[in-house]
């Protein structure tokens, strides 16, 4: 009885190997399918660790849509490190819409990284992407707040080191900045939004980018500051304050000077007594006439004294 068992077993044992090596299911269904392939092909990406299924699935669609392609260009692609089923439905999507792109063309765009059927649908269906807020400033000073609405469609022959929406964005923005700008006034802006739009349309923004650009729309324009009254009011108090140094510099000025001649009066007047003493001691001028100047200066600094006494006295009286 353990004979047959065992014999059983190995029977049982060979065939999972069998068809765990050999996709019999796999082939079977590439055949009906309309797909040459041998089923020693299978076995061999096998060995060269290629998922069948990853390679037979899309050889089948590619079949169905009337697509050429060969498992060795799939195989590679696979090994590359691309996404075969993506490069397929690629291929059948650029057929469907009547463009001409090949299997290298779609291979090359999709191991850059880019999404090559998303790509491709892009280009048959056009994508509306939309700016921030974009800050111009029109001649008459005042700030307009646009937003546009940019239709691109994909540049197949341009996707491969083309640059994004990043950079479609920021040359619209940049374009609609410069014709604000170039505006005598925002209302004329206003009256004409849709001359943005033309104005930018004809700079031929999308040159080097991955897309191509059917249409600008403005979606939205708002009135802003008033950029112009505004540096005109900092203008104003730069200028105010500017003066108030000047000012400030010419009282310091003043109140040196005035120092430097009550200095110069202090310095004279200590002089007086040396050019008196050194009279009397000449003999031109005699101890009288000394005396009676000396009395001249007590009786002009008493008046003085009470002159200032009934001036403080009449302010207290006005206070």
């Amino acid at each position: 009885m353990t004979g047959p068992i065992i014999i059983a077993a190995i029977v049982v044992v060979v065939v999972l190997v069998f068809f765990s090596v050999i996709p019999i299911g796999m082939w079977i269904s590439a055949v009906a399918s309309g797909v040459k392939i041998s089923i020693f092909s299978l076995v061999g990406m096998k060995i060269r660790r290629v998922k069948p299924a990853k390679i037979v699935s899309p050889m089948i669609k590619a079949t169905k849509a009337g697509i050429k392609v060969k498992t060795n260009q799939l195989e590679a692609h696979y090994l590359a490190g691309g996404n075969v089923d993506d490069v397929v439905n690629a291929l059948i999507a650029a057929e469907r819409a009547g463009m001409d792109l090949s299997f290298e063309q779609a291979s090359a765009i999709d191991l850059a990284g880019r999404n090559v059927f998303e790509a491709v649908k892009m280009s048959v269906t056009p994508k509306v992407i939309e700016t921030p807020q974009i800050s111009a400033v029109a001649k008459d000073g005042i700030e307009l707040l646009v937003k546009a609405r940019v239709t691109v469609r994909t540049n197949i022959d341009q996707l491969i080191g083309g640059a994004g929406e990043a950079t479609v964005l920021a040359r619209v923005g940049e374009g609609i900045v410069t014709t604000v700008g170039s505006a005598t006034t925002h209302s004329a802006v206003l009256e004409n939004p849709d001359d943005i739009s033309k104005v930018v349309l004809e700079k031929g923004l999308d040159s080097g980018t991955a897309y191509e650009i059917i249409s600008i729309d403005i979606a939205d324009i708002d009135i802003g500051r008033n950029i112009g009254a505004n540096l005109q009011s900092l203008q104003a108090e730069a200028n105010t304050k500017i003066a108030q140094a000047k000012a400030e510099e010419r009282r310091a000025m003043a109140v040196a000077l005035e120092q430097e001649m009550r200095a110069e009066v202090v310095k004279a007047e200590s002089e007086v007594p040396r050019a008196m003493a050194e009279a009397l001691k000449a003999g031109n001028i005699g101890v009288l006439d000394y005396y009676k100047l000396q009395n001249i200066q007590a009786d002009t600094k008493m008046k003085k004294d009470i002159g200032n006494g009934v001036t403080d006295f009449v302010d207290k009286k006005k206070d």
